[in-house]
């Protein structure tokens, strides 16, 4: 299912936090995080940022559909220092969505494994045999009764691909606007996927210093 990539307007980075070391922007919903493999695809976050800073490296991705906080280095020693945070989990990270319906209990654990859908790439699913740990917490802010859906800070422990996604969907709560996992129905309920990367916390690898990064939801 092959749809025709068209990246939001460049309108300038929005850069929420900058130093010596490290960039934080806010990504676009719709935008590549970094550039794919075909000539259409080379729009991209990365690739915007590097026009305006050349030496910076990707150390995480968000997920196409998804808006919010992206962490760029700037530099090789910073991209390894912030590469092993990212591995050993020692960047906290949070995001918000609007699911359907009303999670109950209203906060918990969801662990469940989860692996690529080779046939379906890049669909991915749970499998209790072969898939790799995964954890998420989530936690319910609100309830919107008219539209029967949950806004919800969601705590990815660990960082596997579409897993909030896929998490959220497997305990009958799909995101809405997730073109991939939800019921058609909940899928025309947003004009993109309402997922949002709305914090960052960490120890700067150089400063010692502790940084939160945070960034609203634009929904």
């Amino acid at each position: 299912m092959q749809h025709h990539y068209i990246p939001p307007p460049d309108t300038g980075l929005e850069i929420i936090y900058q130093d010596d070391y490290l960039l934080a922007l806010n990504k676009p919903a719709g935008l590549l995080s970094v550039p794919g493999n075909t000539e259409q695809k080379q729009d991209s976050l990365a690739s915007r940022v590097q026009k305006e800073f050349p030496d910076a490296l990707t150390v995480h991705r968000l997920d196409m559909c998804t808006s919010g906080i992206m962490l760029m280095a700037l530099g090789k020693d910073a991209h390894r220092q912030l590469s092993m945070m990212f591995e050993q989990r020692k960047i906290k990270k949070r995001y918000v969505a609007i699911v359907d319906g009303k999670p109950e209990p209203p906060a918990g654990e969801i662990n469940l494994p989860l692996i690529t859908d080779w046939p379906n790439r890049p669909k991915q699913k749970i499998d209790h045999e072969i898939g790799k740990p995964s954890c998420t917490r989530f936690k319910v802010i609100s309830f919107d009764d008219e539209d029967n859906s949950s806004r919800v800070e969601l705590e990815p422990v660990t960082g596997r691909s579409h897993q909030l996604r896929v998490h959220m969907q497997t305990q009958g709560h799909a995101i809405l606007g997730d073109k991939l996992y939800a019921p058609k129905i909940l899928q025309e309920k947003s004009e993109r996927l309402l997922l949002h990367a709305a914090l960052l916390e960490f120890i700067h690898p150089f400063t010692k210093k502790h940084i939160c990064i945070e960034c609203e939801a634009p929904f």
